[in-house]
């Protein structure tokens, strides 16, 4: 999967198309060559289209960590991808063939088709790209998309943050840990993020926190112990482990933990959960977990907000550019947990009219 891509000028003119498939369960990590095939299929038209059924071609694809454990034989909030199933994955799209009224062809779409060129999908299953002003196509699955919802609401909602609050978010220099860190400051609280870098550290200071760490300084965890001298008010957690356990020793009595992700876990053969999880209890922590999918029919209103936000300049994002396109989607889902990206980390493909994009939408 790693070798030289060019993408066709004009897809719709080839015989085929490629796919990218699971191959084989991982026990822990992604293996590059082993856990995903490339598969070539027969290229689809029109004539394949049935009512209400558009042909979409992908031009960005979005990678989540979640996807990691879409991959495990287990009970979760979506079926695991099977075996010899195109791997699922959001898409930002052009129409090129259409029986949809709503949907014309030259139109651009957001859709779950996967990690695929080219796909039929249902035209209820696609939605028509809005760009706020001041804003990016990107923006769809950014932070209009997936990674806005879940930072909105999970801050908001689950973490009912306040003015005054001391918020500290891990894995804060990701796509979602940014754009919490803003909305939290937005708010009036007080924020400290958790990032795996210097520079990371920098650019969380200048998105506005009032302090950054990293978690691989050699002394982490005395400078988090100080940092956090008036305990935590709200806990957004994308990381889990050790800088969980950390954030539970220096919770503040009734405090929230928003528990949106444990990067640091997925990979794991075995995981370790946290060590100072009795602290739930002695402090009356509220420790909640979320999905996003959850507040569905509530996704306009915090676009709508959102959406304002990025008018008045008040939110920042950032994305990190690769090549590689489509067959390097299984190297950049095993880097994302590597945390080489800052914010949004986008594959770029081969030079043509059409570039095919990797977004690795991190949290």
């Amino acid at each position: 999967m790693g070798k030289a891509y060019q993408r066709p000028k004009n897809i719709m003119a080839q015989q085929s198309y490629q796919s990218v498939v699971l191959a084989k369960r991982p026990k822990s990590l992604i293996v590059p060559g082993e856990t995903f095939e490339l598969k070539t299929n027969p290229m689809v038209t029109e004539k394949d289209l049935k009512d209400e059924q558009v042909l979409v071609e992908s031009l960005y694809l979005s990678l989540d960590p979640a996807m990691r454990g879409w991959l495990n034989d287990a009970r979760s909030y979506v079926p695991p991808v099977q075996i010899g199933e195109i791997m699922r994955g959001a898409v930002l799209g052009k129409v090129l063939a259409t029986k949809s009224t709503k949907l014309p062809v030259g139109s651009y779409v957001t859709c779950v088709s996967g990690w695929t060129e080219v796909a039929i999908v249902k035209a209820k299953d696609a939605t028509l790209l809005e760009v706020p002003p001041n804003g990016k196509p990107t923006d769809a699955m950014g932070i209009l998309g997936m990674t806005g919802m879940t930072a909105y609401f999970g801050i908001i909602d689950i973490g009912q943050v306040k003015a005054g609050d001391f918020v500290v978010v891990s894995g804060a220099a990701g796509a979602t840990g940014s754009v919490v860190c803003q909305i939290a400051k937005l708010k009036g609280a007080k924020v400290l993020g958790i990032a795996g870098s210097e520079d990371k550290v920098q650019w969380l200071k200048e998105l506005g926190c009032d302090d950054a760490l990293n978690y691989k300084d050699g002394e982490f965890a005395k400078k988090f112990k100080a940092a956090t001298k008036d305990l935590i008010d709200v806990f957004f957690d994308n990381v889990g482990g050790e800088v969980l356990d950390l954030a539970l020793s220096r919770a503040k009595a009734h405090s929230r933990f928003v528990m949106c992700g444990a990067i640091s876990q997925y990979n794991s053969a075995e995981a370790v959960g946290p060590k100072n999880i009795t602290m739930v209890i002695a402090m009356r922590i509220k420790m909640e977990g979320f999905i996003v999918f959850d507040y569905a029919s509530k996704f306009p209103e915090a676009r709508k907000e959102i959406m304002q936000w990025l008018a008045e300049g008040k939110l920042q994002r950032k994305e990190t550019i690769v090549k590689g396109g489509l067959p390097a989607a299984e190297q950049a889902l095993l880097d994302l947990y590597k945390g080489i990206n800052t914010g949004m980390e986008i594959t770029r493909g081969g030079k043509s009219r059409w570039k095919c994009w990797v977004s690795v939408v991190n949290i």
